[in-house]
């Protein structure tokens, strides 16, 4: 499978989300997709991020856009995120890695002095007719919601 490159069209896929659903990019068409990578459920950042996607969920709907949180964290551990955040969107689970080899978002991270292969924080802004616009990688999580949020708008 290829990677995804701004400016093209973002190849087929379809992911095991929560509310025990399955989503593909394919449903989506027609409408604008923040798809935000993220390294695992309910630790400090990844919390803050989903809290102000959650926040700022009316007015991406508003501005026709869908959200969509993925990490390789397993459904049952995204559907207690989900709800104990009160997410009005879906978590998708990736444990085989196959968005997050499509996107490009598995990098070496070091933590505690050991190096060790995560999510690096990343956000991808899709079209309504399914070709990547905008992305974002490295993502400091401080103010990043209200910049994807005015791109979406200015799409």
């Amino acid at each position: 499978m290829s990677q995804v490159s701004i400016g093209n069209k973002v190849p087929h896929f379809e992911s095991i989300a929560t509310g025990d659903q399955r989503i593909t990019l394919s449903s989506l068409k027609g409408k604008k997709v923040v798809i935000y990578f993220y390294p695992r459920d309910s630790t400090p950042g990844c919390t803050t991020e989903g809290q102000d996607f959650r926040d700022n969920h009316n007015k991406f709907k508003r501005a026709n856009t869908v959200i969509l949180g993925v990490s390789r964290d397993g459904i049952k551990s995204h559907e207690n995120f989900k709800a104990k955040q009160a997410f009005p969107f879906e978590l998708l689970s990736d444990k085989e890695e196959t968005l997050c080899t499509l996107f490009d978002v598995i990098k070496e991270k070091m933590l505690y002095g050991k190096k060790h292969m995560g999510i690096e924080r990343s956000t991808f802004l899709i079209d309504e007719k399914g070709v990547l616009r905008t992305e974002w990688r490295k993502v400091k999580v401080a103010g990043h919601v209200e910049e994807v949020l005015a791109a979406t708008k200015a799409l």
